[in-house]
């Protein structure tokens, strides 16, 4: 079948981007950092990380939730010390969400656990073979069929142009 390999991708995608897994990962990565830092505020943490302040509405695109939901998460965190809420420098009557330092190195520690953790599952793989996942990874995130990239030439192909 032509499309064996497409659907054993798309399986085990399916399977890490259920929430229930994702809900699962984020509360071993969060575990002892505070009662503000869990798998329901994690999201806010790490799409801050990824994108920068943003505004609340902005951040909920990006992480998938509604605003209330990020504005909800986002006191919580800020209560804890972890965010702060700043003027939008580009339109005053707006609020940006900023990590601080505390909210940093809440992340960082998330990140050794969660490289920690995937680190020890390929222990047991040959050698090099976690270095050629990890690189061929990266490709089909960066070139696969998620980004405008992967979207034009799936199409070509598709349209046999």
């Amino acid at each position: 079948m032509p499309n064996d390999v497409g659907h054993e991708i798309a399986d085990a995608l399916g399977t890490l981007l259920k929430r229930s897994t994702r809900e699962q990962i984020y509360r071993r990565l969060t575990e002892g950092l505070g009662e503000a830092v869990d798998e329901v505020t994690y999201p806010v943490l790490s799409g801050l990380a990824r994108t920068g302040p943003r505004s609340a509405a902005g951040l909920a695109d990006e992480i998938g939730l509604d605003r209330s939901g990020v504005t909800r998460r986002a006191t919580r965190l800020e209560e804890a010390g972890l965010l702060r809420r700043e003027p939008d420098p580009a339109d005053r009557r707006a609020t940006l969400l900023t990590l601080t330092e505390a909210g940093r190195a809440a992340l960082e520690t998330t990140r050794q656990r969660l490289a920690a953790h995937i680190e020890d599952s390929l222990a047991s793989w040959p050698p090099g073979e976690a270095r050629t996942f990890a690189r061929q990874l990266h490709r089909f995130v960066d070139h696969g069929p998620f980004t405008a990239q992967g979207d034009r030439e799936g199409t070509r192909r598709r349209d046999g142009s």
